[in-house]
């Protein structure tokens, strides 16, 4: 196919109204016309992989980068799924622990997560998402082979108490506690196009909020939706559409001619 694309789509506030979570109807009709077009249609999620799973097959698509670039899943098979640096972890689980700072600690592709105190729970009330608590006395990340993310209950005054913050990757989607998972979606991008044997000048990126900063790139057409929180991401854009809710994902693919 001639001028074929490969878009990445981030999930919420992208392809959903931020304020229900429910799929935009524009948005899932666009995503059907753009395959049926011949075009690579894929989600860019910070999602760790069995969540996003659960929008990608509600779209009816079967590929994805995930786990914030750690993950990538190609026609239904997970080709990567990658847990964070061992190291890097334990560094800031050593400094949560001489702060009394509250953790919890994801050992697999689950909603289970794992810890050994209340700690987290009494400082920030809890993840704002379905999860499964082990609780684990002895719980020991020393002693824990693979980690896929982890959640720090620090304030964002505090966190200079968190020196090992610099080497890992974060974000804050609420001031309660810290997601500690990939920030790479741009890497994750560029892998899926080699494993395609793809060039990255057709790459199209459609996101809204500052996570989506770091797929933001010039080797590729980067879109801001017209609801994006952050300013630096509009500014990037090569193209500021309108808001998720009125059907803006819809309107840059008609303006650029891929629907």
């Amino acid at each position: 196919m001639k001028n074929k694309k490969y878009f990445f789509f981030d999930i919420d506030g992208t392809l959903t109204d931020k304020q229900t979570g429910i799929i935009v109807p524009s948005a899932r009709e666009t995503l059907t016309k753009l395959q049926e077009n011949g075009h690579f249609v894929a989600l860019c999620s910070g999602r760790a992989q069995y969540k996003a799973r659960i929008i990608l097959k509600e779209l009816g698509l079967s590929n994805m980068v995930c786990c914030g670039g750690g993950g990538i899943v190609i026609d239904d098979v997970i080709i990567k799924n990658e847990p964070l640096d061992n190291n890097k972890v334990r560094a800031l689980i050593k400094e949560c622990e001489a702060n009394d700072i509250g953790y919890l600690i994801t050992k697999d592709d689950t909603e289970k997560v794992y810890r050994k105190d209340d700690l987290f729970m009494e400082q920030s009330g809890g993840r704002y998402e379905p999860t499964q608590y082990i609780v684990d006395k002895e719980l020991d990340v020393n002693n824990v082979n693979t980690i896929y993310k982890a959640y720090v209950s620090v304030k964002p005054e505090d966190e200079h108490l968190l020196p090992s913050l610099q080497n890992i990757g974060h974000l804050r989607f609420v001031p309660q506690y810290l997601i500690i998972q990939h920030d790479k979606k741009d890497k994750g991008i560029i892998e899926t196009m080699k494993l395609l044997n793809a060039d990255i000048k057709d790459v199209v990126v459609f996101g809204d909020d500052t996570n989506d900063l770091i797929m933001f790139d010039e080797r590729w057409t980067s879109i801001a939706m017209g609801n994006a929180t952050d300013n630096k991401l509009k500014e990037k854009a090569n193209y500021v559409t309108d808001t998720s809710v009125n059907d803006g994902v819809m309107k840059a693919c008609q303006h650029f001619g891929w629907i």
